[in-house]
């Protein structure tokens, strides 16, 4: 892990870990607060907000995300308990309650003078790890002088634990389609192509994020057994004449059809949890788009609820607090940890192209 002038970030006298995630609605009434929260600064039309409430709404509007979220803190503070690391746990979102500058000045409210961030993404690019670069210096400038140091935990879409869990539920899944000739589909978030072509330090070439996708479906593959797959991508939002990542998950299940399988196991690799851009981009839209084409759909669970994950994120903090030597799986770079959100690196995943991301 490197800092913006190259040289390693650690933080041994960390005395709290913050969570930071992307946020989510828990009713009807927070439904179109959180997506203009989400869009500010865009010039999203109205009626995109109103398509996108729509999916909230067909949920009761209610994301899941915060809540498994909270079972994800619960999860990590036990596993804290067990190994005898006393750090308190709090929780902080971009787009909706709590929010991260109430969080950070909890932490400087209890006198935290340095703190880990653990962000619910594994990825490279501007969505998926500067903008929550961003969310860490936003809070501490809301703060103040006192808001405390803040070190965010590295990339993980290659770290062991990550990865096993994916693939043990790969397995389960796939015991439980039915087909007989099945294909095996990654997909993760689609991003505007500029973005991924900004995505890491420039000095890598670009496309991080897509590179690192491809690397987790792999890796994933290759522990489950899988011989061949492929990768797409799912919950574009942004305007027709922007080209984004694809091909789109419903796309892929026509050609995959074509190809003459009779089933698809999709594995939502992009994704710590299922949160309401798997229910409803793969579980509702995907599905019904996979009977009407006869095929068997099968959906691979995120490993948000694996012990696994909690145990992944102690390891992330035993990097900081004890120098614990990082543990990885593939040869794709990462980066994201930095102090008090500062870019990984000089024009690191800039933010000069279109924002994706509308759900939670």
């Amino acid at each position: 892990m490197a800092s913006a002038s190259g040289e390693s970030v650690r933080e041994p006298g960390a005395r709290a870990l913050l969570v930071a995630s992307f946020g989510g609605p828990e009713g009807p009434q927070d439904v179109r607060p959180f997506l203009e929260n989400v869009t500010r600064g865009r010039n999203i039309p109205p009626e995109r907000l109103d398509a996108v409430a729509k999916h909230y709404l067909h949920f009761g509007g209610i994301s899941p995300i915060n809540a498994l979220n909270r079972a994800l803190i619960d999860a990590v503070r036990a596993r804290l308990r067990a190994e005898g690391i006393d750090i308190p746990v709090h929780f902080g979102n971009r787009n909706w309650h709590p929010m991260i500058e109430d969080a950070v000045a909890g932490l400087a409210a209890d006198g935290v003078e340095s703190a880990l961030v653990f962000a619910t993404s594994a990825w490279g690019g501007y969505s998926g790890c500067r903008q929550y670069q961003e969310d860490v210096a936003r809070a501490r400038a809301a703060v103040g002088d006192r808001a405390p140091k803040l070190v965010r935990l590295r990339q993980f879409h290659d770290h062991p634990l990550f990865i096993a869990a994916f693939a043990d539920a790969v397995r389960e899944a796939r015991g439980f389609l039915g087909a007989e000739r099945p294909r095996v589909v990654f997909t993760a978030h689609s991003v505007p192509d500029s973005a991924d072509l900004a995505a890491g330090p420039p000095a890598d070439g670009g496309r991080l994020y897509s590179r690192q996708v491809a690397e987790s479906a792999r890796l994933v593959a290759q522990a489950a057994g899988i011989d061949e797959h492929d990768v797409v991508w799912q919950s574009r939002s942004g305007p027709p004449h922007i080209p984004w990542l694809g091909p789109d998950i419903c796309d892929h299940l026509d050609d995959v059809a074509a190809r003459g399988y009779d089933g698809v196991l999709v594995c939502p690799v992009g994704f710590v949890s299922d949160h309401l851009e798997v229910i409803w981009d793969l579980d509702t839209e995907a599905r019904e788009h996979a009977a009407r084409l006869g095929l068997a759909f099968g959906r691979v669970a995120t490993p948000g609820a694996d012990p696994r994950m909690a145990q992944m994120i102690v390891e992330l903090i035993r990097e900081h607090l004890d120098g614990a030597a990082p543990r990885r799986s593939g040869n794709v770079p990462q980066y994201g940890c930095t102090r008090n959100g500062a870019p990984c690196a000089v024009a690191c995943c800039a933010a000069s192209a279109p924002r994706p991301r509308t759900g939670g």
